[in-house]
């Protein structure tokens, strides 16, 4: 009896892991860049937190907001698409037959084969293969706005609260630098579990995202003393 194996592939993972990510990432910048932004400008305990926490619901909404419309609107172009291509199933099939053997033809069949997998296809689900092979577009990859939105606003609120119950349990006069310290590690971190997630080189990952957070944190540090100085 043959004996199949079965295949683990990360694919699956790219529409929650990508929100996720970002959502998380941008949680923790975002929040520990505004805590470091309002200390650095001379900014009292309170005003600091209760920066960091509007900040962090803030944050989270326009995550959830802008995530939803432009998978959304992904959505609606793939709609759209597979929407013309039904109808042209039902006008044309033998169009759409020429069409799908050309595809397999460019990707290294011979045309008597390309045109047998092709007749294969359609009479099992033409437009499934359609929608695969001709849009690139398949279950695995098709637009889920609604999860990207819930995984963006959770993931930034997880990420946010990070730096946020760091700021709030450490002394104002130690807070910048352990708000960038502990900051840098949650994104080497974030950035190892993702890579780590997505089946990615772990350090490559983790070094990404700390760099970018840290020139991030340097910039709105360097911006709040800036506009502390001058208000002094």
């Amino acid at each position: 009896m043959a004996r199949y194996h079965r295949e683990f592939h990360r694919t699956d993972r790219i529409g929650w892991l990508r929100a996720a990510v970002l959502g998380a990432n941008d949680g923790i910048v975002s929040t520990a860049s505004l805590v470091l932004g309002v200390v650095s400008a001379g900014g009292p305990r309170a005003a600091v937190l209760v920066a960091g926490v509007a900040g962090l619901v803030a944050g989270a909404m326009s995550m959830a907001a802008g995530e939803y419309v432009s998978v959304r609107s992904q959505a609606d172009t793939e709609a759209a698409d597979l929407a013309k291509e039904r109808r042209e199933l039902a006008t044309d099939v033998a169009s759409e037959e020429r069409e799908l053997a050309a595809i397999y033809v460019k990707r290294g069949l011979q045309p008597p084969l390309a045109r047998e997998v092709a007749l294969a296809l359609m009479a099992h689900d033409a437009m499934g293969a359609h929608a695969r092979d001709e849009l690139g577009i398949s279950e695995i990859l098709v637009a889920r706005p609604v999860q990207a939105a819930i995984a963006s606003a959770l993931s930034f609120t997880a990420g946010a609260a990070l730096p946020l119950l760091v700021a709030a349990v450490t002394p104002l006069s130690l807070m910048p630098a352990v708000v960038a310290a502990s900051s840098l590690v949650f994104l080497a971190a974030l950035g190892a579990i993702a890579a780590r997630t997505g089946g990615a080189h772990v350090l490559a990952g983790a070094s990404r995202v700390t760099f970018w957070g840290a020139l991030a944190m340097l910039v709105t540090s360097g911006v709040g003393a800036l506009f502390g100085t001058t208000i002094s």
